[in-house]
């Protein structure tokens, strides 16, 4: 999941192609579904991005009370608006009138705590859930920002790799060579330092032991002569969420899928090809497309069928694109990764958004 936050940005205008009353207002490659005549191109304003949750009060004075998502009809969501995508909110609340917006695009203000703005946070189902313990040797997952909201991170032109995205839940492996362990933890836990007790009923655990990666990772170790290694994986499956690449969660049928893996080698901690690594040892998300970056390319991409099942059971959920060779990125300040969601799956209905 992206990171939250509330920006001003300078917005390109366009025509509503099926709507004489409105228009889209486009920030990075995202575009929103404004009133006609609200704004202009070239004008600054601010973006309310999807899985932003909104105060009572925002939601009241932006005339949006009860066309939100969420059981409490609070939570903004891509929805389609007379045909056209609309993602996110782009608004001009109270609170900001006194405010250089232009200024603010320039310097990268976040206004999400002055108009109580929050993230969105996915519930945890029992079986992805348990006991836990403090894990600080845990390597973490990265937030993975989205191509369309940040569409600088690569260069025209710059050789990546595309691999699809997976509608799972994140397992996070950790291997540590000081103590001989094994940590395992979800996206969530990671992130706060904890990984789940070992139980033959956590969905995490039985995707480690049923697909070897504990011991699979210590002997990737070895191999790199490395302190820890990650391995990061999707585990996916009926039951785990609403897309089931024909797998499932409930049986010995659950499906795992490593997306990356990274490595403590000389105290310095690197991110690594998992396809080089791993390949013949666990499963690995399909890798889609090899190539010149193109924005135009990634985002055809992130549409159309899934292929993990090999055979196109639903759609796509969308793709991730990293470069070739692995490099930080000064849009993101951190690594340079995206992802590009698709709009058939932003916009499915009876969908279940799990952590």
């Amino acid at each position: 999941m992206s990171t939250l936050r509330v920006t001003a940005e300078i917005l390109t205008v366009h025509p509503h192609p099926n709507a004489d009353a409105l228009e889209l207002a486009q920030v990075g490659l995202y575009r929103a579904v404004v009133a006609k005549g609200a704004y202009r191109t070239g004008d600054a304003a601010v973006y309310i991005p999807e899985q932003s949750v909104l105060p009572a009060a925002l939601i009241d004075e932006l005339g949006l009370t009860g066309r939100l998502a969420g059981g409490n009809h609070d939570r903004v969501k891509a929805v389609r608006l007379r045909g056209e995508l609309s993602q996110g909110i782009v608004c001009r609340p109270k609170a900001v009138a006194d405010v250089d917006l232009v200024r603010a695009a320039a310097d990268g203000t976040d206004f999400a705590e002055l108009l109580g703005v929050t993230k969105w946070v996915p519930p945890v189902p029992p079986a992805m859930s348990g006991e836990v313990e403090s894990a600080p040797t845990l390597l973490p997952w990265v937030d993975i920002e989205n191509l369309q909201r940040h569409p600088g991170i690569f260069s025209p032109g710059e050789p990546v790799v595309v691999t699809e995205k997976l509608h799972g839940t994140a397992c996070l492996l950790t291997y540590s060579v000081q103590d001989d362990r094994v940590y395992v933890s979800s996206k969530g836990f990671g992130a706060k330092s904890l990984a789940l007790t070992e139980d033959p009923r956590n969905l995490y655990w039985r995707a480690v032991r049923g697909h070897g990666v504990a011991e699979t990772a210590a002997e990737l170790a070895a191999r790199l002569g490395a302190t820890r290694v990650g391995v990061f994986g999707e585990v996916y499956g009926e039951g785990v969420q609403d897309l089931s690449y024909g797998a499932d969660g409930r049986r010995d049928t659950l499906g795992y899928a490593v997306f990356d893996v990274s490595a403590e080698i000389d105290g310095q901690v690197r991110w690594l090809d998992a396809a080089e690594l791993l390949e013949g040892r666990l499963p690995l998300v399909p890798r889609l497309w090899a190539g010149p970056y193109d924005s135009d390319r990634v985002l055809e991409l992130a549409g159309g069928r899934e292929t993990v099942s090999g055979r196109e059971l639903h759609i796509r959920e969308g793709v991730v694109v990293r470069p070739v060779t692995e490099r930080h990125s000064p849009v993101t300040g951190g690594r340079a990764i995206a992802k590009a969601v698709s709009p058939a799956y932003l916009t499915r209905k009876g969908g279940t958004e799990y952590e």
